[in-house]
């Protein structure tokens, strides 16, 4: 099997990440029958980590509606959409794969609104900003322990799909050092760097293309946008009216104006770059900033302080029947060192980033909501 590896590795463009060259902080096992991405991709999948993406709402966390868009099928599609552009670039299919996987493990309930909530809350408790692609290298390094590969959790900390990016290099020679280093300095609020391999650069290209039209379709299937005559013209004429055209003109364009042979680069075609700055700016103005989608965010904020402070003082005050316990710290999944060596608003953040929709809500309701009584009192 390891010369089938070898083999298919062969066939790699020249600036493809080869396995082989995949760096553990522990060394770990020798291959066998799975290249080391293709094994990081499947320690991500089966942590407890990616098993929460099921009830993890894309944009419309407050919406009843079955078919929109959740965090678990966004990832297999960013998945997808990178695998088809590393195929035709000779890339790493298993590097992109494994970091398209666990790149959004770190969001938290009620998406980028969340996230803003509860990173004005950890700054007031002096342990830095919150950020999911940091959240999501946490998930998978402190607090379940899979000792994934440098260049896995580099592309999943430097995936960041909000960005605009009409091009992208890889920086290469990252170590261990270097990328403690960015965890740090993203922390305090410094900006993020490219990833150290093509592979994580198509993710992040893959990440926009996977969402950008989706989100649309979502907004029409919500009531907030009509049809495709809404989008800005240059939109339609360049990338299409609807999510598979969009998805397919950005996947083409970008294969044609990438390369992963004579030098290390993913591009998009000035034309397609300026039509999706545009599409970008306009899901902003008519889907992320809707004031029916931010109409709840006051409450969505005191949910997030409530939540807190009672977990925070619960551990304060060692409550040992309070969830944070029985729900996160007692569990046998959880890392011992991880135990050891996080502060307790430290792991309340990791707590709430960990929860699902649902749970958070259920935790809020058990917190603030007398508890009923059915018939009669147990003696």
């Amino acid at each position: 099997m390891a010369a089938y590896i070898t083999a298919k590795e062969g066939l790699l463009a020249r600036f493809a990440a080869r396995s082989g060259d995949g760096i553990r902080r522990r060394g770990g096992k020798r291959e066998d029958i799975r290249a080391r991405y293709s094994r990081d991709a499947d320690r991500i999948m089966h942590t407890k980590a990616y098993a929460r993406y099921i009830d993890k709402t894309q944009v419309f966390y407050l919406v009843r509606n079955d078919h929109i868009t959740h965090r678990v099928l966004h990832v297999q599609l960013v998945s997808k959409i990178g695998r088809t552009i590393g195929r035709s670039l000779r890339l790493n299919e298993d590097l992109i794969e494994a970091i398209a996987l666990g790149h959004d493990i770190g969001h938290i309930p009620y998406g980028h609104a969340g996230e803003a909530c509860l990173s004005e809350i950890c700054r007031k408790e002096g342990i830095g900003v919150f950020r999911h692609n940091l959240q999501s290298v946490r998930f998978l390094t402190a607090i379940e322990d899979c000792d994934l590969t440098l260049q896995v959790l580099d592309g999943i900390l430097c995936h960041d799909g909000e960005a605009y990016d009409s091009r992208m290099a890889p920086l290469p020679g990252k170590t261990w050092d270097t990328f403690d280093e960015e965890i740090r300095g993203l922390s305090e609020g410094g900006e993020g760097r490219a990833p150290m391999t093509l592979e994580g650069c198509v993710v992040r290209f893959a990440d926009t293309i996977a969402y950008i039209g989706r989100d649309i379709q979502d907004a029409q299937e919500v009531g907030l946008i009509e049809g495709a005559g809404e989008m800005p013209a240059r939109v339609r004429d360049v990338l299409g009216e609807s999510n598979p055209s969009i998805i397919d003109t950005l996947i083409k364009d970008l294969i044609e104006h990438s390369n992963g042979e004579t030098e290390p680069l993913i591009r998009y075609s000035p034309d397609v770059a300026e039509a999706l700055g545009d599409l970008k700016r306009f899901n902003y103005s008519r889907i992320y900033h809707h004031p029916q989608v931010t109409a709840e965010l006051p409450k969505i904020k005191r949910m997030y302080d409530t939540i807190f402070a009672v977990y925070l003082e619960d551990l304060e005050r060692e409550r040992r029947e309070s969830p944070i316990y029985t729900g996160f710290l007692d569990m046998a999944w959880i890392s011992p060192e991880y135990r050891r060596s996080t502060g307790d608003a430290e792991m309340v953040r990791d707590f709430i980033a960990g929860m699902t929709d649902r749970y958070f809500e259920r935790r809020f309701e058990e917190i603030v909501m007398p508890k009923r009584v059915d018939w009669k009192f147990k003696a």
